[in-house]
């Protein structure tokens, strides 16, 4: 779907053209233009042939979560996740990039190297595939968080541009308190969020509290230490006066010691801000914390004072969890 050329289709058409088309694509969340017949039908057969509205996907499904593989335009895939929450709410994690360059060891689309980034267009039709694929159901799109393949903020301007148009009343309306960015550290772009006039949600994917251990696992802690990121953070916060999401991923025997507790408490003590300890995805190299690990270390984190969620490892069954994109064909459920 390249939603792109609609500009040059509608350039001969009247400008109301453009308010009834943008209705039709993103309130009314047609799949063929033929269902648009408040247009002429002439305009809605060109608009078929030089801007189809069809999204090439394979979806493998779970009780909680849907993961989609779109194939783009070029021939490249990418990984996008629909996560229904007993709350009602319907959370869809997209990609910023085909393949990551980050080469975090525990993160399955790191295996594949960086492709390219993704288009504005692309980011969006991943929230509007889910979101035709909800309305049969009566439901929405009620969050979306940029946690899916690929680092945000190595696209920056795509994906708040993403944000910005998903945010307004032409298209899905959501509040800008329902996008969530999640970066490996990038300070560049953690500064530049903080100087937009949006209020969009930040999380640190921080996985280990010392430059040592989080060098080996996150290669990006030698461009952007720790520490570093840290000092951009506490002014993001004072500059937007929103917390901040710490990701920890629990992995057994590596990062989950009492050790690793206390460090972690030291590091984001005082921060305005919470933890997210996240069970890690079982692979060949490495496997969860065992739950009672995770409890102890919760405990730690609670009685120094720390905030702290533990995130339900949704999709695991379909490869649809955290860390475990890599563009691959869904399996059936």
């Amino acid at each position: 779907m390249n939603l792109s050329e609609l500009k040059n289709i509608l350039k001969d058409q009247p400008k109301f053209r453009y308010q009834q088309v943008y209705k039709a694509v993103y309130q009314e969340l047609i799949s063929d233009w033929q269902e648009a017949t408040i247009l002429p039908l002439a305009l809605r057969e060109k608009l078929n042939n030089e801007c189809p509205l069809s999204i090439e996907a394979e979806i493998s499904t779970s009780k909680e979560s849907k993961k989609a593989l779109i194939t783009l335009e070029d021939g490249l895939k990418v990984e996008t996740v629909l996560i229904s929450h007993k709350d009602k709410r319907n959370t869809v994690c997209v990609s910023s990039q085909v393949g990551c360059p980050m080469g975090c060891v525990f993160c399955a689309t790191g295996t594949l190297g960086f492709k390219r980034n993704l288009t504005k267009d692309e980011i969006i039709e991943q929230v509007l595939l889910f979101a035709r694929m909800l309305k049969k159901t009566g439901e929405k799109v009620t969050n979306v968080v940029f946690m899916g393949m690929g680092e945000p903020f190595l696209n920056y301007e795509n994906v708040i541009n993403a944000i910005r148009f998903l945010n307004s009343e032409e298209s899905l309306n959501l509040g800008a308190r329902r996008f969530s960015i999640s970066t490996a550290g990038v300070i560049d772009g953690i500064r530049k969020l903080a100087k937009e006039n949006l209020e969009v949600n930040l999380a640190f994917s921080l996985h280990a509290a010392d430059n040592e251990l989080r060098t080996a696992i996150m290669p990006i802690n030698k461009k952007y230490p720790l520490d570093k990121v840290l000092l951009a953070i506490i002014d993001y916060i004072e500059q937007t006066h929103r917390r901040v999401m710490f990701e920890y991923v629990m992995i057994d025997g590596l990062n989950d010691s009492i050790s690793d507790a206390r460090r972690l408490a030291t590091k984001v003590k005082g921060i305005l801000g919470f933890v997210n300890l996240i069970p890690y995805n079982k692979t060949e190299m490495n496997k969860p914390s065992s739950p009672e690990r995770i409890r102890k270390f919760k405990e730690i984190l609670e009685q120094s004072g720390i905030a702290v969620v533990q995130r339900h490892a949704f999709g695991q069954d379909i490869d649809a969890a955290c860390g475990q994109l890599a563009g691959r064909k869904p399996r059936s459920a």
